[in-house]
């Protein structure tokens, strides 16, 4: 959903105290599926939209028509920010919706808002192929970064070991379907995988955040940290064009088209951060896809062959 959209059918609601779908999606230009969607997302966000069956019927606000957003209790209003402020990393429109949205908002709701506001942001671009639930546990680490309080992990490393940190929840990311927290630890800066979260007991302690801290700044530092150990190792291949959307989905950001080189093939420029990583995603394209650099890459993809030659030729 769109957050100035959104809170356009919140004010169309305000105004007119109750709006049909059909009627929200004249005005807004949207086809009737999707403003019932929008407004079954406000719904189960927690804002207190409800369908009223029947002739005469349509959605209303609780309370009734207003127009400063007064209805809202501290939770709603919350739970409305959580649901639009992760678009405001990726769009231009939904900074300014928020804006607007939160001059609207009561002086007590605005600070716990716009923590809200900034609690999660979506790196749109992907490093990959992913198709992962959300956890439940980032609803708790939401309101943990929202509320300013410290929460004890139980943390389930690479190795699966298992640590306790009492951290500094500063903030959650979208990335590809995985969700990470950020936080302060008594070791500095620190990102952890929600999914490798085992247990998270929210305390009563104030949790510490940088004054100048902002959750997009911190995530760019480290997405290039992560891309300069994941780009080590460069190769060109050739492959068919219709193929390239496919290794997009296996390499991500690391994958560029290079120009055509004969009827129907393209050159492709990959990245990961050893040539066996590359090999290793190459191997099962067999004779579709040829390397033509570097070196190293074609010699771990010949040696893969010759290890399943070896283990599957002599079972015949």
């Amino acid at each position: 959903m769109r957050a100035d959209r959104l809170v356009a059918v919140l004010l169309l609601m305000q105004t007119r105290g109750r709006v049909t779908a059909a009627e929200l999606a004249a005005e807004l230009e949207v086809s009737v599926a999707t403003a019932r969607r929008d407004l079954e997302a406000l719904s189960a966000a927690g804002v207190p939209v409800y369908p009223q069956p029947g002739r005469g019927g349509g959605w209303s606000l609780v309370g009734g028509a207003r127009t400063d957003l007064s209805g809202l209790t501290a939770a709603e209003a919350q739970a409305l920010f959580l649901l639009v402020g992760p678009a405001a990393s990726v769009s231009a429109e939904a900074r300014a919706a928020l804006r607007k949205l939160v001059r609207a908002l009561p002086r007590t709701f605005r600070a716990d808002a716009e923590a809200a506001t900034d609690a999660t942001m979506i790196d749109p671009t992907r490093w990959g192929e992913r198709d992962r639930p959300r956890p439940a546990m980032v609803d708790l680490l939401q309101t943990a970064v929202v509320r300013r309080r410290k929460v004890r992990l139980t943390y389930a490393g690479r190795a699966r070991e298992r640590t306790e940190r009492l951290v500094d929840p500063w903030g959650l990311i979208d990335k590809d379907d995985i969700w990470y927290l950020l936080a302060g630890t008594d070791r500095g800066r620190r990102t952890f995988r929600v999914d490798r979260i085992v247990e998270a007991e929210p305390t009563g302690q104030p949790a510490e955040r940088p004054d100048d801290f902002t959750l997009a700044t911190a995530w760019q530092e480290i997405v290039d940290e992560i891309e300069q150990r994941r780009s080590r190792t460069w190769a060109t291949v050739l492959i068919e064009e219709r193929f390239v959307p496919i290794l997009r989905d296996q390499f991500g950001r690391h994958c560029h088209t290079d120009g055509e080189s004969g009827p129907g093939r393209v050159r492709v420029r990959l990245a990961a951060p050893t040539p066996l990583d590359i090999a290793r995603h190459l191997a099962g394209w067999g004779t579709m896809i040829e390397v033509i650099e570097p070196r190293s890459v074609r010699n771990e993809l010949a040696r893969i062959g010759a290890e399943l030659a070896g283990r599957y030729i002599s079972g015949y």
